[in-house]
């Protein structure tokens, strides 16, 4: 085993009451083929990741080294690619700060940066002829297990039911970061505990969840904070209110939280179905159904979003409750009435459980409004947005964070845009975060990991 990672296991007890501020890096990693600067572990477009080593590239395929003739030990080499290329390293679960050094000694460069499954941390961090850049965020990386005697129920396609082996990656025991755009130069990186940062928690279903291709607001809200802020999006395809709590994903977060943390709730979309085939929740002796997790939406929908709220403040967690977005109808880009029910009562819990709300179905039907025809390039289908309108849709986030005073606006970024719903912007034409090739190396999967240790073993849904 690398003798970095044990020692990161027998610090991990200690690091968790450091100050993420002062604490020191577990690793530091100069890329490139040339000598590495002093105290850095070095990496070359060679490394490949494995679980002896603990660190490295997931494929080394499209990745070079680059070296220059002037810069310090530190910056006169990088690594970079014409395709997106992510590097991963073994960590324990918890928050983490990494720091990157960009740029090009002898050129300009531009580099997107995306973590776990595409979640957007830094966006288009350019550099001209000469300059190197340091950008700083925090990650939050989780495994499955809970509590002693007290087990998650993962769907198929996060887990592998006959090996336990971990199959979507944000409940593996890595840290994967994806490197994207004109011209990444990836000089070097760091990364420490961050155990003192607020953590975002989010609860959603698949409009809100880390998917592969496409896009959700849960994916883009990092990009609006600044590095006292990780997120930690749990939001899972197929959810329901009361599927959370049934699969034990609610008991996570309730242990995962710390006083300070915050809570945004986004349910609905599936909460509506009362009928028909739910594959969440098959087994061998029984069939999925929607009828066991429809949630009526003014009876106990209302009750079921309050009492999350109302359990979240009891652990010192700021709830939001934020209104389903609305679906559109594709054959005239048009907002539809489907979740007009659960947007007109998501306040509703909001007031009785008295916490924040956020209004995103109807900031979401006043962009579809405003979008027209684009309005087709914002959604994937009638219910998904593409990573288009799941941009928009998390600065209505950001938008609800300032208006409703949370002290969580503190911490968002500088250039963190006030978007108006009835004209919003960019406009398509200027949208321009770069993405990945669908189906391609984007993917939320790799090779399966091995089973999650502390003595986890896996269930399948109920």
């Amino acid at each position: 085993m690398n003798k970095n990672y044990l020692l990161l296991l027998l610090l991990t007890p200690w690091l968790a009451f450091a100050e993420t501020e002062s604490a020191a890096p577990l690793y530091r990693f100069d890329f490139g083929s040339a000598a590495a600067a002093e105290g850095y572990i070095p990496v070359t477009s060679a490394t490949l990741y494995s679980d002896d080593l603990g660190y490295g590239f997931e494929t080394t395929t499209g990745v070079s080294d680059v070296v220059n003739k002037k810069g310090t030990a530190l910056t006169r080499d990088y690594v970079t690619s014409d395709l997106p290329f992510k590097f991963s390293v073994r960590l324990p679960e918890g928050n983490y700060r990494v720091t990157l050094t960009l740029g090009n000694t002898e050129g300009t460069s531009c580099t997107t940066v995306k973590s776990e499954i595409r979640r957007l941390m830094v966006e288009r961090a350019a550099t001209a002829k000469k300059e190197i850049k340091t950008v700083s965020f925090n990650v939050n990386i989780r495994t499955p297990q809970l509590s002693k005697n007290n087990q998650m129920k993962l769907n198929s396609s996060e887990m592998d039911y006959e090996t336990g082996a971990i199959k979507k990656i944000t409940w593996d025991d890595r840290l994967t970061l994806q490197f994207n755009d004109e011209a990444p130069c990836v000089c070097a990186m760091e990364i420490a505990p961050a155990d003192s940062c607020i953590t975002v928690f989010i609860i959603g279903d698949s409009t809100v969840t880390d998917q592969s291709s496409g896009g959700t607001w849960g994916q883009y809200l990092p990009r609006w904070f600044d590095d006292g802020v990780a997120v930690a999006n749990h939001a899972e395809s197929g959810m329901t209110i009361k599927g959370f709590r049934f699969g034990r994903r609610w008991d996570k977060i309730m242990e995962s939280c710390k006083e300070g943390d915050y809570l945004f709730i986004q349910l609905g979309t599936n909460d509506e179905k009362s009928r028909g085939h739910d594959p969440m929740w098959d087994s061998e002796d029984l069939a999925g159904d929607w009828v066991r997790t429809h949630s009526a939406a003014d009876k106990d929908y209302i009750w079921e979003l309050a009492a999350m709220a109302v359990e979240a403040r009891r652990h010192g967690v700021t709830p939001v409750i934020v209104s389903p977005m609305t679906k559109i109808n594709r054959s005239n880009a048009t907002a539809t009435d489907l979740m007009t029910p659960y947007g007109q009562n998501a306040p509703k819990a909001a007031e009785l459980a008295e916490c924040a709300f956020i209004d995103l179905w109807g900031m979401s039907m006043d962009i579809v409004r405003a979008l027209g025809q684009d309005a087709l390039a914002a959604y994937s289908d009638g219910t998904h947005t593409d990573n288009y309108g799941a941009y928009l849709f998390s600065l209505c986030i950001a938008k609800g964070i300032r208006e409703n005073n949370l002290d969580l606006q503190r911490h968002l970024a500088a250039d963190t845009p006030d978007i108006d719903p009835k004209a919003p912007k960019p406009a398509l034409q200027d949208f321009d975060v770069p993405q990945e090739p669908r189906g391609g190396r984007s993917g939320q999967s790799r090779q399966p990991s091995a089973p999650a240790a502390n003595g986890w073993t896996p269930m399948g849904p109920l």
